[in-house]
């Protein structure tokens, strides 16, 4: 009975490799997941997550790695929102539909055009989570390890930007800039993330543990460990049922997730979500 929760990890390197890439997407999600999450930015996450397909599908025509793409498409992006919110007296939700649309629009038709895209359409939005390389999973840890830094060092003015833009700016930070680095930061997780689990399945793990975490947690260190936990479990218990009953493996993942966070909120109840009231003490933490 025992052997059934670990052989499949034991004696297969895919599932392996999957179950390590899946714990530093977690891990990633994790660092700035919480943000989102406070912040109300799912939004912005969501959009971040769709708009590099068409950089995607662009470097796949001409034949250049993918990251490279989806790092032009999330930049088009948020260049494009920065642009028309200055320009404009159009809101930033605004903005950001009006790319996210256009953009996946604008991908859809790219990957419409040569039906050699059906199965690279599959991939980019459901990602290949047991097909990871080792290459793969150094790069995964490269951008664990850039995403950890900026959010360690600017964790402060992060935290103030959850409650208000005004106590940022009031306290000596420029919240527009903040803010920029931040949407920065979440648009290296996905970047790091996507070829893993797809565009469309790293929203739900940069969404789903950060608020099971916001449910039970008040500080901003125990929100980031405990939404890490949360999606390393996820991604165990995903890739395991996904193993033994033949199911796509990232979307089990994910679905696995948002059955624990609304296992957590059945049982810790929905009050439990209290954004950090104390901003330098828990920076502290």
């Amino acid at each position: 009975m025992n052997e059934a929760f670990w052989a499949p990890f034991a004696d297969n390197e895919f599932m392996r490799h999957a179950l390590f890439a899946g714990v530093l997407v977690s891990v990633l999600c994790a660092f700035v997941g919480v943000f989102i999450v406070l912040r109300g930015l799912a939004f912005v996450g969501d959009a971040l997550a769709h708009g590099v397909l068409p950089g995607v599908a662009g470097a796949m025509l001409i034949g250049v790695p993918g990251i490279f793409g989806a790092a032009v498409g999330a930049g088009v992006l948020m260049g494009g929102v920065g642009l028309v919110t200055r320009r404009s007296r159009l809101s930033g939700d605004t903005a950001i539909g009006l790319f996210f649309v256009g953009m996946l629009s604008l991908g859809v038709i790219m990957t419409s055009r040569s039906s050699s895209f059906s199965g690279d359409i599959t991939r980019i939005l459901f990602g290949e989570i047991l097909g990871t390389s080792t290459t793969q999973l150094l790069w995964q840890l490269l951008g664990v390890s850039v995403v950890a830094t900026v959010v360690i060092i600017f964790h402060r003015p992060f935290l103030l930007l959850t409650i208000d833009p005004d106590l940022a700016q009031t306290s000596g930070f420029n919240a527009s800039r903040y803010n920029a680095i931040m949407l920065s930061a979440i648009a290296a997780a996905v970047l790091a993330s996507f070829q893993t689990v797809g565009t469309l399945l790293v929203f739900g793990m940069l969404i789903a543990p950060s608020a099971s975490a916001a449910l039970i947690a008040r500080r901003l260190s125990s929100m980031i460990t405990i939404a890490a936990v949360v999606g390393a479990v996820s991604t165990y218990l995903g890739l395991l049922i996904s193993f033994h009953a033949d199911l796509a493996a990232g979307a089990t993942v994910v679905l696995v997730a948002v059955v624990i966070f609304l296992l957590i909120f059945v049982v810790a109840g929905s009050e439990r979500h209290i954004p950090p009231t104390h901003p330098t003490h828990g920076a502290h933490h």
